[in-house]
């Protein structure tokens, strides 16, 4: 069974319950995990349950077909604003916060929020792509969280907690939301036609880290061919760079103009060695790989490097540690140019195998 249809977080559907029950709910929130596992869709059914106009909200069951209900459904709802990063931004315009130059404080979803409910139930907003709020738009908010205006709910969604400002995170209750287990993730894929055949969504459940989201953008063939290849050099006792570097950088400009697009490919290929090292520190250690079982391809090659002598555990630690700080690189904007050159470098170069 799952809640409204949302697999995977029936947990926090029975915390939020018995906050409800206790009449103590919060009226701030920062929902917290990985991209693509259904935070925004909860949030979205959560608040729909609590201003059902048939329902008691302590039930967290709305029943769907009331005013309200459809509203939520329609986005149309006068008691609820819904924000998120416009497409091609890199950040929330604060005009979304506290409207325009000629109308702060006047708009937005601040001043939306502190108004009084229209049908008498409690207002609410939601704030997708919370990790994008600049300084100036997190500070907008504080006056918000410091005050929460009367029947007010604010919900923040994001991927991580430190990429909110302490003062935004310390006004905030914490709820982290657990990457959706494989098998959910694949019968998701097949029951909404996502993907071809029970194989292939086992396939991109096995590697997209609990996300849905992540497992589309991994349902490309040509994405596994550059993985084969990249992972068989990377197996390799020594590696030309300039090749390694010019075969990257041409698969990530083969995603397209777009800089998310890029950053997705770019990721990705970071996310491969990571793997890489992993299978190579698990296997060194004599430890299957919880979730590369099933990789026969990338076991094996691990394997081979190994028996081979191409890696002590001392270059498979530094070259994990080095690939996971470019992870934590590109999160934060980098150049993608610069990311991926130096990266490369300090992986050949910096921590070569004996």
């Amino acid at each position: 069974m799952s809640w409204q249809g949302i697999q995977g977080h029936d947990d926090l559907v029975d915390y939020f319950r018995r906050a409800l029950a206790r009449g103590r709910l919060a009226s701030s929130f920062l929902f917290v995990g990985p991209e693509g596992i259904g935070k925004c869709t909860f949030a979205v059914k959560f608040v729909q349950a609590l201003l059902c106009q048939q329902r008691r909200e302590t039930s967290l069951d709305p029943c769907g077909v009331c005013p309200s209900c459809a509203q939520v459904t329609a986005g149309t709802h006068p008691d609820l604003s819904l924000i998120s990063k416009p497409e091609g931004k890199a950040e929330i315009p604060l005009s979304l916060l506290i409207g325009d130059r000629e109308h702060r404080r006047e708009e937005g979803l601040c001043h939306e929020l502190a108004l009084k409910p229209q049908y008498g139930g409690r207002k609410a907003a939601i704030i997708d792509d919370a990790d994008y709020l600049n300084e100036e738009g997190a500070n907008a908010l504080l006056k918000i969280l410091e005050e929460p205006p009367p029947k007010s709910l604010l919900i923040l969604i994001g991927t991580t907690p430190v990429k909110q400002l302490p003062t935004v995170r310390s006004r905030c209750q914490l709820i982290r939301f657990r990457p959706l287990p494989d098998n959910v993730v694949a019968e998701i894929l097949l029951s909404q036609g996502l993907v071809r055949n029970a194989a292939e969504a086992q396939h991109l459940a096995r590697h997209c880290g609990g996300s849905v989201r992540r497992a589309m953008e991994l349902n490309d063939p040509e994405l596994w061919a550059f993985r084969r290849s990249f992972l068989q050099q990377l197996s390799r006792p020594t590696w030309n760079f300039l090749s390694l570097a010019r075969e990257a950088a041409q698969f990530v400009e083969q995603a397209g103009k777009e800089a998310a697009a890029r950053r997705m490919r770019l990721r990705t290929i970071i996310e491969f060695a990571v793997e890489f090292f992993q299978c190579l520190l698990h296997t060194y250690y004599g430890r299957e790989p919880g979730n590369m079982i099933g990789d026969t391809e990338l076991q094996t090659l691990a394997r081979k490097a190994l028996e081979n002598g191409d890696y002590d555990v001392e270059t498979i630690i530094a070259r994990l540690e080095r690939s996971l700080d470019a992870l934590s690189q590109l999160e934060r904007n980098v150049n993608q140019t610069t990311l991926l050159e130096c990266w490369l470098d300090d992986v050949v170069a910096g921590c070569r195998p004996i």
